[in-house]
């Protein structure tokens, strides 16, 4: 879903030009007009929550996130997609567990009606995010998990440290 995909990448895009702009003007404010505005902290960290809830789905897209897989890199190709399969189950119950915790706190901030200290905003209008962000993780994960029953991918594609490690010596060296 390319719609998704693109999403993900100007929402995480436009939370960091936005989280950004409020720490250089707060920086001009305070140094050059000796002011400033009670919350741009506020704003900033709704932004970088915005950021992360959204980040780590697209983490999981794109194979950032780090894993320990050197093991089931010695199993054959069917091993592998099983062992990735289990993984990948294991994850969704994970995200299920917090994905539901989430749930349930933004419907408590809801039910009190807590706003923020310096914005007029109700706190669950903002934290809404983590479960929509965890949603959008399942997703990823059930993505994942189709492509490796049906045979697409081997294996959970996870970051290779030292493969990237290796690499940047080998580009480092060359004249």
């Amino acid at each position: 879903m390319k719609l998704l995909d693109h999403l993900e990448e100007w929402i995480m895009s436009l939370m960091l030009l936005a989280m950004t702009s409020l720490a250089f003007m707060q920086v001009v404010n305070r140094y050059v007009f000796n002011s400033g505005f009670s919350w741009t902290l506020e704003l900033t960290t709704i932004c970088f929550a915005i950021m992360i809830f959204v980040g780590i789905s697209y983490g999981v897209r794109v194979g950032s996130h780090i894993g320990v897989d050197a093991l089931v890199k010695l199993l054959p190709s069917r091993g592998q997609r099983i062992a990735g399969a289990i993984v990948v189950v294991l994850c969704l119950v994970y995200v299920g567990f917090v994905m539901t915790g989430a749930t349930q706190y933004v419907s408590k901030m809801y039910d009190v009606g807590i706003e923020f200290e310096d914005l007029p905003i109700e706190r669950w209008k903002v934290l809404i995010v983590m479960p929509i962000g965890y949603a959008l993780v399942a997703y990823r994960f059930l993505q994942i998990l189709w492509n490796l029953i049906t045979g697409k991918t081997s294996s959970l594609h996870l970051a290779d440290e030292a493969a990237d490690a290796l690499k940047l010596k080998a580009e480092g060296d060359a004249p």
